[in-house]
């Protein structure tokens, strides 16, 4: 494994000669779609989608549609609230990014357009964003975006509080659909981003070897002829064969050998011709960890056009926007470490004398010319310059019993490693110099397909002061000048919101990627070339969430809206946020004021408790005791002061009694008798658990809940009136004569208020109905910021109505009795009779 994972790559070389607007168009396919109709995202909700492009799509179109836009009020829209779709390769986007980003992001996106400028996408690691809109429609070729695997985040709400446990979860939840559709030639005769590109297939005809060179492990050569079509044979040369292998296919012979350090490979002269102002395109594969290729022409005149050569990875290189180029008419152009996958290239004359700005010479309107490349690696588990460097694969050992999918270890293959033990003692795999200060150590591991939402963890322990720096790249040979992320003791490379190092000391070194792109990456260790006095160990991980959460939370996994790929987050507490809860969102002194206000604010039960306790309604003293028991208990373990019992059951006991008292006040107000009372309460028990069962902290349920207080108050006054026969019944035959009907109405009306007058005190009602507005107001004022504010001011305003309501009963109106007072768990529940109003 060792000598494969460091070998030269295998690697393909197709000469696509593309005429745009000269070759005859071809018409896209559909070669895959995806379609997602209804994804609801609550406030401070997120998923992701992954799309996978092939590397023969030709373009993909991006349908997103949504119930909001909020294009007209995009500044000054906060970010809690700010709702985005964002687009990221290779793994899934992390949002929280810096305020100057998001400005500028945010600013650009109407006169850019969606995602902005779509070449910018193969070049930043920052994820591409838009705000929601009603209808979006994303159009990229395949010039704009690269083949592979491509997430889709949607965002409603960003910051540190996107994952702080919230109190409450209020506001509109977004409607997001989604239609993907990739597209791609009919067949292998047409090519580039609109399929209006020809292509003919010429294989390596010329190969040639190095004279260094000892060992091959393996190539893989495409050939085919100009009017055939295309024959492809792998060919594997044994490790105990040391002679030339030649096998021939037709009428070419193929020449192979087995080398250690480089494989070239020519297309003669006269094959390859260009004409003036035109551009050809080739591309290979690079399929393993390579140390270089170079490209050069020969074959040509010397006073002929110069050849450009543009190099683009993964996507098609454009006059500019590419990777690399140069004039390979005289130097090759050389590419140091590539990266795994296709590299394309383009070739396109350009005149000298144009260059130069001097007199034009006569140019031939054709041009042919050799074309050369050689791709370089080591075998046998080295690397690095003149193959020196010890190269190791790490295997992947799963965990037993994993927290979250994936979760695993890395060793060396090497016997020295155990598989038993998550770490290795690093020196005895350390490469020796004795000519350099320092030396290189490689170790490579594979990131497995669907746990791109996972995070690679890499941590030093030595016995000693540590002088080791650590380099990373995704598909590639790290070095100096080339790297992803790097670490050392004293500095790193923190730019990234996908890379974090912490707790680091002078013995120790801790960092983390997040969200490892799937594929191989190469961790390259640079120390001293005497190392024989340290002990150090090093551990390699494949993690869940970010120091489990800084202990601040709980980590959590779920699946993409394609199934195909899990991710983890954390689910912080309620004083804490960010993607690793390391973002403080409560102070200590912050958290104590909170939980005072939620806990103690309870005490207001007091008031309309003492008014039932007083009348000797014990059912009422009962219901009012118990609900601000149950709040108070209930804040307590929402703010993480202590949980006498599970936190949902505390919620449901909380919002189930508290919509009790709401109705039970207003059952209260109409004095009826004990078993109608009961048959209410019976009633409203199912209806406000069920309320606070499926949804106890929707912001419509305190409209339902005062909508059934008011029914049960309206029920209640009608079943009293009819017993008292006070319900006056229209005659049968209606008298149209209405000047003399006025006077009964008038009348009713007059008695109505007199009775009115009699059963209410109207200062404690108007009160009742002051403090009532202010719960409401409260209520809608909540928020996850000033929630612990507002929800005080509403256990104190709710309990207060509650108390000036049933102060402003008159009880003795109607000459009740102790005897009427009723009790819930009355086994007699037959219907007692009332005495007659005198």
């Amino acid at each position: 494994m060792r000598a494969s994972m460091a070998a030269a790559a295998a690697l393909v070389l197709v000469l696509a000669a593309g005429l745009p607007g000269c070759a005859a168009q071809g018409e896209e396919v559909v070669v895959a779609s995806y379609g997602q109709g209804r994804l609801w995202l609550k406030p401070y909700d997120w998923t992701y989608l992954r799309v996978e492009l092939p590397t023969s799509f030709s373009s993909v179109t991006m349908d997103f549609a949504t119930d909001m836009d909020i294009r007209e009020h995009l500044k000054g829209i906060p970010r809690s609230e700010l709702a985005i779709i964002c687009l990221m390769n290779s793994n899934p986007p992390i949002p929280d990014i810096s305020d100057s980003y998001l400005e500028s992001l945010l600013s650009n996106f109407l006169p850019a357009g969606p995602f902005g400028n779509g070449n910018i996408i193969n070049q930043s690691n920052l994820a591409q964003c838009i705000p929601f809109q009603k209808n979006t429609t994303v159009v990229l070729t395949n010039d704009q975006i690269s083949p592979g695997v491509w997430y889709i985040g949607y965002f409603h709400g960003l910051g540190a509080a996107r994952t702080q446990s919230k109190m409450i979860s209020r506001g509109k939840s977004l409607l997001v659909s989604t239609h993907i559709t990739v597209r791609g030639c009919p067949t292998s005769a047409f090519w580039g981003p609109y399929c209006n590109q020809t292509v003919e297939m010429i294989g390596c005809s010329q190969p040639s070897i190095d004279n260094n060179s000892r060992n091959l492990l393996d190539l893989n050569i495409e050939r085919s002829s100009w009017h055939t079509r295309e024959h492809n044979r792998r060919i594997n040369i044994p490790s105990q064969l040391n002679h030339l292998v030649e096998k021939e296919v037709g009428s070419n012979v193929t020449t192979l050998v087995r080398m250690e350090n480089s494989i070239t490979c020519s297309i003669s002269n006269g094959s390859l011709c260009i004409r003036q102002g035109d551009m050809k395109f080739y591309f290979l594969d690079v399929v393993n960890l390579a140390l270089q290729f170079e490209i050069t022409a020969a074959n040509f005149g010397i006073l002929g056009p110069s050849l450009i050569c543009y190099l683009r990875h993964n996507a098609f290189p454009q006059r500019d926007l590419h990777d690399y180029s140069g004039d390979i008419s005289h130097d090759p152009l050389v590419v140091k470490s590539p990266n795994i996958g296709r590299w394309y290239i383009a070739i396109e004359t350009v005149n000298k004398t144009q260059m130069n700005n001097t007199a034009s010479t006569p140019v031939l309107d054709t041009m042919c010319f050799s074309l050369k490349w050689q791709l370089t690696g080591c075998l046998n588990g080295k690397t690095g310059t003149n193959c020196s460097w010890e190269a190791y694969g790490l295997q992947r050992v799963p965990r037993r019993n994993p927290s979250i999918p994936f979760e695993s270890y890395y060793v060396p293959t090497d016997e020295r490693a155990s598989l038993e033990d998550s770490h290795f003692y690093l020196e005895q795999f350390l490469s020796n110099s004795s000519h350099e200060q320092f030396a290189w150590t490689y170790f490579f591991l594979d990131v497995p397909q669907g746990s791109a939402g996972a995070l690679i963890h890499v941590q030093l322990k030595s016995d000693k002061e540590l002088n080791y720096e650590l380099y990373s790249k995704y598909g590639g040979l790290p070095s100096n000048d080339n790297w992803d992320y790097y670490a050392s003791r004293t500095s790193s490379s923190n730019g990234s919101v996908f890379f974090s190092l912490q707790n680091s000391t002078n013995s120790d070194m801790d960092l983390s990627i997040f969200y490892a792109k799937e594929g191989t990456w190469c961790f390259g260790v640079k120390h001293p070339s005497d190392t024989t006095n340290s002990h150090t160990y090093m551990s390699v991980s494949l993690q869940g969430c970010h120091r489990n959460c800084n202990q601040k939370g709980v980590c959590h996994s779920s699946v993409d809206e394609s199934g195909l790929s899990f991710y983890s987050f954390c689910t912080c507490d309620r004083d804490h946020g960010g993607f690793d809860c390391s973002d403080e969102l409560v102070s200590p002194n912050g958290h104590i004021w909170q939980s005072v206000f939620l806990i103690a604010s309870n005490a207001a039960a007091i008031l309309p408790a003492f008014w039932a306790l007083r009348q000797k309604a014990f059912a009422e003293w009962i219901l009012y005791t118990s609900s601000g028991i149950s709040s108070a208990l209930y804040h307590s373990c929402d703010v993480g002061t202590w949980c006498i019992l599970s936190f949902r059951v505390l919620q449901f006991l909380d919002f189930w009694l508290s919509f009790m008292a709401v109705v039970g006040t207003f059952i209260c107000m109409a004095t009826i008798d004990e078993a109608s009372k009961r048959a209410m309460h019976t009633a409203v028990f199912i209806l406000t658990a069920l309320l606070a069962a499926t949804g106890a902290t929707r912001s419509a349920n305190i409209g339902i809940v005062i909508a059934i207080g008011s029914l049960g108050l309206l029920m209640g006054w009608l079943l009293e009136f009819s017993t008292a026969r006070r319900f006056i019944c229209l005659p049968w035959q209606i008298n149209l004569n209405m000047p003399q009907s006025w006077p009964s109405f008038g009348t009713l009306l007059r008695n109505t208020l007199e009775v009115l007058n009699k059963r209410f005190r109207w200062i404690f009602l108007l009160l009742g109905f002051i403090t009532l507005s202010f719960a409401g107001t409260s209520w809608k004022l909540e928020s996850n910021g000033n929630y612990w504010i507002w929800h005080s001011m509403w256990h104190i305003t709710i309990y207060t109505s509650s108390f000036f309501f049933l102060c402003s009963m008159r009880v003795n109106t109607r000459n009740r009795s102790p005897e009427s007072n009723y009790e819930l768990t009355r086994q007699d529940s037959l219907p007692r009779s009332e005495p007659r109003e005198t």
